[in-house]
């Protein structure tokens, strides 16, 4: 949970945003947005959104399945979750 909110914090840095999709962060998150408790799937989202703002890691986000857990989260998750 704490890893995942710090993710989501590190992700706001753009040179940060790079070395988190470099170290494998992308496939961690998106695993944890799919099968976390209900923090860390926020956590996660949160950080992928962050993560999205650059061109690259939103094509690594959509090959990694990141699209289709996002779409659950945002039809299924709670409202923290939704947002």
């Amino acid at each position: 949970e704490r890893a995942a909110g710090a993710l989501w914090n590190l992700a706001a840095n753009n040179n940060l945003k790079v070395a988190i999709a470099a170290a494998g962060g992308i496939e961690v998150l998106i695993a944890l947005a799919r099968d976390g408790n209900e923090a860390q799937k926020e956590n996660a989202a949160g950080a992928l959104w962050n993560l999205s703002v650059n061109d690259d890691n939103s094509v690594a986000i959509a090959a990694a399945g990141g699209v289709e857990v996002l779409i659950a989260l945002a039809r299924d998750g709670n409202e923290g979750q939704k947002e």
